[in-house]
């Protein structure tokens, strides 16, 4: 009789030779709970998908009520169903006014592919500006995008006319000109390693975008609904993009994602062609009632107004010789070690003491630190002291 584990790497396919094969029966608020009833700490919250912990009573309660009602009934964007209106309104209200059209999908790369296909409908132009170091997905048009080659090299032909300018580096806004359709960028920077851009810099891309015709699509899958310190990350910045993506947490553990955009900008998807970007089980009706609950409960708990405290207990506690710096912004952190190697000794000792992190696909050598927006104080300290044991346990 084959194990589950067995199971898993004959019938599941797999995306390396050395998948962590942790095995998990339940999850509950910041902990998941294996076979054997131990728990371990989920300090990376899925990748930015856990913002309320595991298995919320409220958005499972959320979930249930709408799975008697019904499920999947139409292809998106033909029937009013109350699920989508509801989370669509809900969104648009605490959106900037031209952020008022939501286009649900089934993830953030389609969210990706639908808001470049958006730019270049509406723009009328071909041109794609990206940025170095960059993720935005695995589906061929997110992987165009993607500002690291080694990840892309082997998929190509990817879309053609994508100029890559380097991050935070106003020298290169020279670069968006009048035939440039969008630029796509991480309001902060994700599997990069954590990177916050400059206020100056951000309102000189807004500038520059507005000066060109070009649309500014911000990309915050990892960084929205209170993982900054604030509930979209561009409020740092004193800016608002044309086109705001999202996913991750927005379904409050259930797939959906989405891109935002004026009702105007939207429109072009309507006609020339008709349909112009369609899906079947975007806008799931269970996944927008739990998206909706989850947002509710973000709100009402007032969540975000704790996230700066909580950033600077990491910071006060993670102190060591040998993590060379905290960069980051809120609960969306990254510590920085020497290498790759020690950062993944010591990522694997936290995980043989109970505490789930993780490393960046284009910054190896940091470990990141997203918990979920409820961790606690004691949380905190004891995730912390994990982390610091594990690197005394290698450096000393």
């Amino acid at each position: 009789m084959l194990t589950l584990r067995q199971l898993f790497l004959n019938n599941n396919a797999q995306t390396t030779n050395f998948p962590l094969l942790l095995e998990f029966e339940r999850a509950e608020g910041v902990y998941m709970y294996d076979k054997e009833g131990r728990p371990f700490t989920d300090l990376i919250s899925g990748i930015g998908v856990s913002n309320l912990g595991h298995s919320h009573p409220e958005v499972v309660a959320a979930i249930k009520e709408q799975v008697d009602k019904y499920m999947h009934l139409m292809v998106y964007g033909e029937y009013v169903q109350t699920p989508q209106v509801r989370f669509a309104e809900k969104l648009a209200s605490i959106l900037p006014d031209n952020l008022a059209s939501v286009y649900f999908t089934n993830s953030g790369a389609e969210a990706v592919e639908g808001a470049l296909k958006l730019a270049k409908r509406f723009t009328g132009r071909q041109q794609i500006v990206a940025m170095h170091n960059s993720y935005h997905g695995s589906t061929h048009g997110a992987l165009s995008v993607m500002g690291n080659e080694d990840f892309k090299q082997a998929y190509r032909p990817l879309l053609p006319g994508v100029r890559f300018i380097r991050f935070n580096e106003p020298a290169d806004l020279q670069y968006i000109t009048t035939e440039t359709a969008c630029v796509i960028i991480e309001t902060v920077q994700g599997e990069a390693g954590i990177r916050v851009p400059d206020v100056n810099y951000m309102q000189a891309l807004r500038n520059r975008c507005t000066e060109t015709g070009t649309l500014l699509i911000l990309d915050e899958i990892q960084a929205a609904f209170g993982r900054t310190g604030k509930l979209f990350a561009f409020e740092h910045f004193g800016i608002v993009p044309d086109i705001l993506l999202l996913a991750k947490a927005l379904g409050g553990g259930m797939p959906v994602g989405a891109f935002i955009a004026s009702t105007e900008v939207m429109s072009a998807l309507k006609e020339n062609p008709i349909l112009g970007h369609i899906t079947t089980f975007g806008g799931h009706p269970v996944c927008c009632a739990a998206g909706l609950a989850a947002l509710n409960v973000l709100l009402n708990d007032k969540l975000v107004d704790g996230v700066a405290e909580k950033e600077a207990l990491f910071r006060s506690l993670l102190v060591h010789p040998a993590i060379k710096g905290i960069r980051g912004k809120g609960l969306m952190l990254a510590a920085e070690f020497e290498s790759f190697d020690l950062n993944k000794k010591i990522i694997d000792r936290c995980i043989e003491n109970g505490l789930i992190t993780d490393w960046f696909l284009h910054c190896s050598n940091s470990m990141r630190i997203a918990p979920p927006l409820i961790i606690t104080e004691e949380q905190i300290r004891h995730a912390c002291g994990v982390i610091l044991e594990a690197i005394e346990f290698y450096v000393g």
